[in-house]
């Protein structure tokens, strides 16, 4: 699989020709929602098996070997040229698939409102075969230790027709809000408290969770010493159904963070008592903040270099969104950008005409462009680029895998780059 990135004056039928394949295939495989108009830095997926590399100035089999993990003697005999030959800078050698490593996905699902939106329950049916967990969000705990449940509808089936260990997340939101008086409450009354798991419990197997999720925020600094007792308590209580037991957390780059999102959550501790934690490193850019890249991998992997200091890497997913936004410029506080989806962004830049740019210090692509009423408009958003490049992250730390937030925005080529990259563990 190749990702090329649209050049001026190329066209699906003149990249198809370049990489031995059709526009059909390219275009399906993108579900491409602008093949008669390409933008100017638009990544494709090239649906091939294993990739081309074109040699740059000052290449050599041994350099390319360096790069690709291929040994120069198996490039040179794919490609029927001599070992030590000096190679023509254009030359295009093929490069055969490399080795995969096995690991885990989470995808959160979130309906909002009375029903399930037919979207959201096509675009988990999408995701899942590519999911090791597939998690509803959220069963709302309340100060008397009984849960809110959120709407499930077809998500259990759906998560056993694919082998997926249903999770179920809980969180300590009050009015979509989350609440530290609600946390204080449930890590100290003991009887709330059992009460609370007696709850959790019954529910899990009512409907069929295998994974018990935790998703705690803004609690008080001082309770984060009765949190950690209370994942040990609920570790306890659900080993003994054979279920496992995970957390989020916040993105710390120190032990000593001051803030509420950070205090109350101790990696350390996480790591022990947790089978595996997601990391939400997302939200940089966000829609009530100034324009930027959502989850910049600068930003991502000061907060992963980190946690592997405190936790086995092997219990750490990455967060990782599955959108972009649109802000309208020149940015004032208090006014909201509107999330828009990869294919959507790509879309917009199609419809304004505008080149898609890249940003290599955030590894994130971005655009801007001047909307009907003459108002500019700056879309960060992510592509195929910028997802090998987490992927990559996740090989160099020898992390778990990757949690998204969340599903219902179609990116496409995100899941074909899951099998390209990876084994899909399921349990």
């Amino acid at each position: 699989m190749q990702i090329h990135v649209v050049r001026r004056n190329e066209t699906l039928t003149t990249i198809a020709r370049t990489f031995h394949t059709t526009a059909q295939d390219i275009t399906e495989a993108n579900d491409l929602p602008n093949p008669n108009n390409l933008v100017i830095g638009q990544a494709l997926i090239i649906p091939i098996v294993g990739r081309f590399y074109f040699v740059q100035p000052g290449d050599t089999l041994f350099s390319i070997s360096q790069k690709t993990g291929v040994p120069y003697q198996q490039l040179a005999s794919i490609n029927q040229i001599p070992v030590n030959q000096p190679l023509q800078a254009g030359l295009r050698l093929y490069i055969p698939e490399g080795r995969k490593r096995n690991a885990e996905f989470n995808a959160y699902v979130e309906p909002r409102g009375t029903t399930v939106a037919p979207v959201l329950e096509s675009s988990a049916r999408e995701a899942a075969p590519y999911l090791t967990y597939l998690a509803p969000f959220s069963f709302q705990a309340r100060r008397d230790g009984t849960l809110k449940e959120p709407l499930l509808n077809q998500f259990p089936a759906i998560a056993r027709a694919n082998r997926n260990t249903l999770m179920m997340v809980i969180n300590n939101q009050e009015q979509d809000q989350f609440s530290d008086e609600l946390g204080r409450i449930l890590l100290n009354d003991m009887n709330i408290q059992n009460h609370f798991l007696n709850n959790i419990v019954a529910t899990a197997k009512k409907y069929g969770f295998r994974d018990i999720h935790f998703d705690f925020e803004f609690l008080r600094p001082a309770d984060r010493e009765a949190y950690n007792r209370f994942l040990r308590k609920a570790k306890q209580r659900f080993q003994r159904e054979g279920w496992l037991m995970s957390t989020a957390l916040a993105p710390k780059t120190s032990a000593t963070q001051k803030g509420l999102w950070y205090e109350a959550h101790d990696y350390r501790a996480h790591g022990e008592i947790s089978d595996f934690v997601v990391i939400m490193t997302y939200e940089w850019g966000y829609s009530g903040g100034p324009a930027m890249a959502v989850s910049p991998i600068d930003q991502v992997r000061r907060v992963l270099d980190y946690a592997i200091t405190e936790i086995p890497s092997t219990k750490i997913l990455m967060g990782q969104n599955l959108y972009g936004y649109d802000w309208t410029l020149p940015f004032v506080q208090g006014t909201v950008a509107r999330a828009v989806s990869p294919q959507q962004a790509i879309q917009l830049a199609a419809t304004h005409n505008v080149p898609i740019e890249y940003d290599t210090k955030a590894q994130a692509p971005h655009f801007r462009y001047r909307d009907a009423a003459g108002k500019q408009h700056e879309v960060w958003f992510e592509d195929a680029r910028s997802i090998q490049a987490k992927f990559d992250l996740i090989k160099q730390l020898n992390l778990r895998g990757m949690s998204y937030w969340k599903l219902g925005l179609a990116f496409p080529q995100n899941w074909l780059l899951i099998v390209e990259n990876f084994n899909v563990t399921k349990h």
